[in-house]
């Protein structure tokens, strides 16, 4: 019984919700924009698997050498202070 009590309950208090929404005009908004949205990405142009391949390769080998880098100045500076302490 207390569990359909809680079915009861959310029902309510999801329907109060979904008809607030519904009356401010929420509901029209989201369905306009997902509309819109959809006409933006029909006009979008996108890559070719080899594209993406290409791309993806990219950015793991800027990946790489940002951290080599990374870990390059780390082990200098950390050289550096290990001289002066």
């Amino acid at each position: 019984m207390k569990n359909y009590i809680q079915l009861i309950i959310w029902v309510v208090v999801i329907g109060a919700a979904f008809a607030f929404l519904w009356r401010k005009g929420y509901l029209l908004r989201l369905a306009n924009y997902m509309a819109e949205t959809r006409e933006e990405l029909k006009k979008c142009s996108w890559p070719s698997v080899e594209e993406l391949k290409g791309s993806t390769m990219v950015i793991f080998v800027s990946i790489a050498l940002f951290g080599i880098f990374t870990v390059s100045i780390d082990y200098v500076f950390s050289w550096i202070l290990s001289l002066i302490v």
